[in-house]
């Protein structure tokens, strides 16, 4: 099947690119103990219904309909425009400027050349500039189980307009599931998220016209992302009823991009299939059966009807599951013998924290996806429902948050990239590749195949220190060497790493990102005992000493780390959430964190601006300071909260000291993700938190996200402050002062084996599950 392509709001990988390399007004009353029967209400002329057919009851069972499947249309190949704002290219892609984004290659017959993984985000690479919008998905419902997903409006009924349906692979497989109780459509009173990959409807009818405004019938909807619904009838009338239940079907197997450009094409025409229909295309078929079997099958209308009898209090239920044989079809990545994350819980003072840990956990196992080569390795899509697809950058950023839920994921994640690492020795050669990034008003894009190439020795580092197998770390070094290699070439004689671009720009956090990747990979690499640990030690310290005297720019506020530095010099020095990335150094051996690039007064002034009203909206950190050009609260990268970066702001700030700045950040996370029923999408505006009030939801942002899900693991966790060491046998605890009350983490993995960890009100930590053999540090 072909991978959908989706560009919008959020331009690296806004896609779903590598899926599978997405009535009456009352009723009448009849004598107690009589059967009622419902009629069904005649449909409005201005309303689409079922077209009454002719039909033989002679044999039980479904009565069909002849049909033709003559006019079946194909669904078509599409992308979503990219707003003018977001110019995105990816590697290997040629822009409209005729700019070629880095490591353009050729696809390769070579063993060593990338794998299909790699390829695949490339395939995704040529999109038309021009203004676009996406629809808008913030108050959908969506059920994720990748390469499943199910999109629903808050009422329930599936009426094929915008995103709605049920999904596989990035190909809509049904588009429309309206239905119907007696002719009329059941008020919605409740639609509500029951799992990450489930969905729950109710809705209500009345039975009798001089019944009052009681509703006596409920109906429920339990809508699965792979591909299952029940529908529930429950009634509370004191005599029997006949109930008519429609359900009217549709589809255009459309593909995700195609949909979202409103190019979706017209509903296909549907054929009798067993207990239920059948669509076909040249893109692929779809097929619902139901059980029980219907009454009637209509094909030409699409519907399904069964005339269930209801006694007093009792109940009727049809399953619908939508199927198809083409390939991707299959179950969900998530739902094989082994697990790569732990199902860890909290509990604490504030009943927050249960709730949150759970949802970000059941989120991150709905984000799972499996290589196509490789089956067994599983890594995260960057979110549903635009980037359904590996984001190398955003799987490695998330794996390395979501290391306490074990390494298993981070190993994974690690095999996947490896096999995309480019080969070679030209100048792209060891680089992970990945698309450009947007990187809000005063940037051009970035690349997030340069963050991606950096993180790749520091979670392999990091995995080692959380009890990531010798032997593996061991097959996994060689692809880090490369990715250190390349780093040392692309720096040359100069302290900074620069942009692969023509601009050469010096960015802040990829001086960062870099400096991490240095000294983390120089403890691995002598730690396994590699050659080059020396040159990367002395490279880092250089780079330090520079970065505190080019990077700062001194004001009367006390300074500030500049954004970039371009080659001439000149400091672009708005205040942005990317200076939080100077606080992620990275966990060294003996619970230790690794040294950073700025200084203690350096530091202290950090935390006061990221703490300070300009960052702080009170629901998280803002990607760039309220008193910037340029400031909007929605914008991606120019001022809504990212929560990635929240996270790494407060485990940064907690680390280095600063509980106050780090709690007030917290607190403002949890606020939030309780008003987003905790699941936390990836952004939402930054407008300053009032009382009584609530934070506005992004219409573009992906809900879940990988990075967003693994940022509340990363938040939770921080709060106990665990850094193990297992090659050394040690777990030391950097617990925060309590900003929460009493929390136990309990279920999270440290050396392979279960670890449990509870804080009590006073800010004491104390260790209740342990792998045998490790010794709480100093």
């Amino acid at each position: 099947m072909t991978s959908p392509t989706v560009h919008g709001a959020e331009p690296d990988d806004w896609t779903s690119g590598a899926f599978g390399n997405a009535f009456v007004d009352s009723l009448g009353g009849g004598r107690s103990g009589e059967v009622v029967e419902i009629p069904l209400k005649p449909t409005s002329p201005a309303t689409p219904g079922p077209r009454k057919e002719a039909t033989s009851p002679a044999t039980p069972g479904p009565r069909k309909e002849a049909t033709s499947s003559a006019s079946l249309g194909a669904s078509t190949k599409s992308t979503v425009p990219v707003p003018s704002r977001d110019r995105v290219e990816s590697a290997g892609s040629a822009s409209p400027t005729g700019r070629t984004s880095p490591s353009a290659k050729a696809p390769s017959s070579d063993p060593k050349a990338p794998s299909s993984v790699a390829h695949a985000w490339r395939a995704s690479a040529s999109v038309p500039r021009r203004s676009a919008e996406l629809p808008p998905a913030h108050a959908a419902l969506i059920c994720v189980a990748l390469p499943f997903l199910a999109i629903s409006s808050q009422e329930g009924q599936l009426t094929g307009d915008g995103l709605e349906g049920f999904y596989l692979a990035g190909r809509r497989l049904l588009s429309r599931c309206l239905l119907r109780v007696a002719g009329r459509e059941p008020v919605a009173v409740q639609a509500r998220m029951a799992a990450a990959d489930r969905a729950r409807f109710v809705a209500t009818l009345r039975s009798v016209v001089d019944g009052g405004p009681d509703p006596e019938i409920v109906v429920e909807r339990l809508r699965h992302a792979d591909g299952t619904e029940r529908i529930t009838l429950r009634s509370s009338a004191v005599r029997p009823l006949r109930l008519p239940v429609e359900v009217a079907l549709g589809t255009d197997l459309a593909e995700l991009g195609a949909v979202a450009a409103g190019r979706a094409g017209r509903e296909l025409a549907a054929t009798v299939h067993d207990s239920g229909l059948r669509w076909s295309s040249s893109a692929g078929h779809a097929v619902v059966s139901a059980d029980p079997p219907p009454l009637d099958a209509l094909a030409s209308a699409g519907l399904l009807r069964w005339e269930p009898e209801l006694p007093p209090g009792g109940t009727w239920s049809v399953e619908l599951r939508v199927r198809t044989d083409s390939p991707g079809a299959g179950r969900p990545a998530a739902n094989g013998s082994v697990r790569p994350l732990a199902g860890a819980v909290a509990a604490g003072d504030d009943p927050r924290v249960g709730p949150l840990l759970r949802s970000c956990v059941e989120d991150l196992h709905a984000l799972l996806l499996r290589d196509p080569a490789h089956p067994s390795d599983l890594y995260l899509a960057a979110g549903a429902p635009w980037r359904c697809g590996l984001a190398p950058a955003e799987a490695l950023a998330a794996a390395r948050m979501a290391l306490p839920l074990g390494t298993r994921l981070a190993a994974s994640t690690l095999k996947a990239l490896a096999r995309t690492q480019l080969p070679g020795s030209g100048r792209e050669s060891g680089m992970i590749p990945g698309p450009l990034r947007d990187a809000g008003p005063h940037l051009p894009p970035g690349c997030t195949g340069t963050e991606a190439t950096l993180l790749f020795p520091a979670l392999l580092a990091e995995a080692r220190r959380w009890g990531l197998p010798e032997q593996e770390v061991a097959e996994l070094l060689p692809t880090a060497e490369r990715c250190l290699h390349w780093l040392r070439s692309a720096v040359g004689d100069s302290p900074y790493l620069a942009d692969t671009g023509p601009r050469r720009l010096l960015r802040c956090e990829t001086q960062a990102h870099a400096h991490r990747a240095a000294v983390l990979g120089a403890d691995l690499l002598d730690a396994l005992g590699r050659p080059g640990a020396v040159e990367l030690r002395q490279w880092a310290q250089a780079l330090r000493t520079r970065f505190q005297e080019d990077f700062w720019a001194e004001d009367r506020g006390g300074g500030r780390p500049a954004a970039a530095r371009m080659p001439d010099g000149r400091l672009l020095t708005h205040l942005g959430s990317a200076s939080a990335h100077l606080l992620d150094t990275g966990l060294f051996g003996g619970g230790l964190m690794a040294p950073g690039l700025l200084d203690k007064v350096q530091i202290e002034q950090l935390a006061r601006l990221l703490g300070g009203p300009a960052l702080d909206s009170g629901w998280g950190l803002r990607s760039l300071g309220v008193r910037e050009t340029s400031y909007n609260p929605f914008g991606h990268r120019g001022g809504a909260v990212r929560v990635q970066e929240t996270a790494l702001a407060v485990a940064g700030l907690a680390s280095a000291g600063y509980e106050k700045e780090a709690s007030s950040l917290l607190r403002g996370v949890l606020l939030a993700a309780e008003a987003f029923g905790f699941r936390l999408p990836e952004m939402y505006a930054g407008e300053q938190r009032r009382e009584g009030g609530a934070p506005l939801p992004h219409p573009a942002a992906c809900r879940p996200a990988a990075t967003a899900a693994a940022a509340g693991v990363r938040l939770l966790t921080a709060l106990v402050g665990i850094r193990p060491d297992v090659p050394a046998g040690t777990v030391t605890l950097r617990p925060m002062c309590a900003p929460l009350g009493e929390i136990g983490l309990a279920g999270l993995r440290v050396s392979g084996a279960p670890f449990s960890v509870r804080v009590s009100r006073l800010g004491l930590a104390m260790v209740e599950e342990a792998a045998d053999g490790l010794q709480l540090g100093a």
